[in-house]
């Protein structure tokens, strides 16, 4: 599976590709769209990304997370496009033989897709007004 889509997220699939007998935790993580944001009303939100860094960025933070903590797997995917209130912009999944572990590099891989990947967001506001939200410099890039 790519790890950018324009298509509607598949848990599913992660979870086949993530199987492991190892595993007795799984942590998975959804970023939905919620209808607020700063007291505004959000109608959608627009992704847009540089796929291939993009691409690259999420399996290096996948990666990173296999390395820093004692899991099994780590999967990222990230949905790009318009995206209405209530659906699913990013997915993360974890295994790991225990909990802790699964939550701490879940919670790993989330905020580091935060600080790292290439991804713009554009709120649509329900008055029909936008706005790009603030980012943060991409590190090491």
């Amino acid at each position: 599976m790519e790890r950018i889509s324009d298509k509607p997220l598949d848990l599913d699939t992660l979870l086949e590709e993530t199987a492991n007998p190892e595993s007795g935790a799984l942590v998975v993580f959804s970023g939905t769209v919620r209808n607020h944001h700063e007291g505004r009303s959000v109608k959608a939100i627009s992704y847009t990304v540089y796929k291939p860094l993009a691409e690259r960025v999420l399996a290096e933070i996948e990666q990173e997370a296999v390395s820093r903590f004692p899991i099994q797997s780590c999967r990222i995917v990230h949905r790009i496009g318009e995206l209405a209130v209530g659906e699913d912009s990013v997915l993360v999944v974890v295994r790991s033989a225990h909990r802790g572990d699964a939550f701490d590099a879940a919670r790993f891989a989330i905020d580091t897709l935060k600080q790292r990947a290439p991804v713009w967001k554009n709120e649509v506001y329900a008055d029909g007004s936008s706005r790009y939200q603030d980012g943060v410099p991409l590190e090491g890039q």
